[in-house]
């Protein structure tokens, strides 16, 4: 019996070892060609050693990159504070909204609500290019195109849905009779909305949150068309590393670093919360 426990511990740290290195290799691989440049990154046969350099973040920082052609003036920064604006100001909205539409939905059945969920759902899984020609248009004609307000409203379609459907699941999870006991007390709706409902759904609302942030900071179609220069996140900003001259793989790998830093340290500082959001989430009774 301890012979065939060893084994399966044995099997079992292999295979873990085995999803660990598909998963995180990539990761490790845009690291490494982050403090190389164009010449190391291509060469063939591909190496782990090398002088590493640290050109490549320099540049995004000051914001200029040496070419062949010359010095191409970068907005790096400004596109890394574009989707830090755009992602924080779409995910609050959508809590302002979703979190109590996810409660009325949970608590209150009233005709077409289940339709209307629904449809509120379809959104997020609706093709951009559906609905980016009339919002184009519509934005042009009532001044909200190639502006902070009009982005958030239209990442609303991708972050909207997510935290109602999540969060739904949790408010239907906690008992009615707790909320019922709480007003019986005397206290109001709203109080025990506040005071019972949302700590318990806490770690739901906390999920649903830093899911909505990764999506929201993933967008690429709508800055890309909706969004001019100024504007325009670092999903967009990175074509700007495809010049003339060439693609500059080193800038990009350090682009990639420096945009996934946010979200990474969000979701470790987080985890406990999206571990336990998204286990009990999927438990019912």
């Amino acid at each position: 019996m301890q012979h065939t426990s060893t084994g399966e511990r044995i099997v079992r740290g292999i295979l873990i070892t085995f999803a660990l290195t598909f998963f995180l290799f990539p990761i490790f691989w845009i690291l490494l060609m982050s403090f190389q440049t164009n010449a190391q990154i291509l060469r063939i046969p591909p190496s782990i050693l090398f002088s590493p350099t640290l050109e490549n973040y320099v540049s995004l920082i000051t914001g200029e990159l040496k070419t062949a052609s010359g010095i191409l003036k970068l907005a790096f920064m400004q596109n890394l504070l574009n989707s830090l604006i755009l992602s924080v100001a779409s995910v609050a909205l959508s809590l302002l909204l979703a979190v109590p539409a996810a409660y009325a939905f949970a608590r209150y059945k009233f005709r077409f609500s289940e339709d209307i969920a629904f449809t509120l759902l379809s959104f997020k899984f609706a093709p951009p290019l559906l609905v980016l020609l009339p919002l184009t248009i519509y934005f042009q004609q009532i001044g909200l195109a190639n502006t902070y307000l009009g982005l958030i409203w239209v990442y609303q379609l991708i972050t909207l849905p997510l935290i109602l459907w999540i969060v739904r699941g949790y408010f239907e999870d906690i008992s009615p009779d707790i909320e019922h006991a709480y007003r019986i007390a005397g206290h109001s709706w709203l109080r025990s909305f506040l005071k019972i409902s949302i700590p318990l759904a806490m770690p739901g609302i906390a999920a649903a949150a830093l899911l909505s942030f990764i999506f929201a900071w993933n967008n690429f179609v709508f800055a890309l068309v909706l969004a001019s220069a100024d504007k325009q996140p670092v999903t967009v900003g990175a074509l700007a590393f495809v010049t003339a001259s060439g693609i500059q793989y080193g800038q990009i790998a350090a682009a990639v670093v420096i945009s996934i830093a946010p979200t990474l340290a969000l979701a470790l500082f987080a985890q406990r919360y999206l571990v336990e959001g998204l286990s009990l989430g999927a438990v019912k009774g």
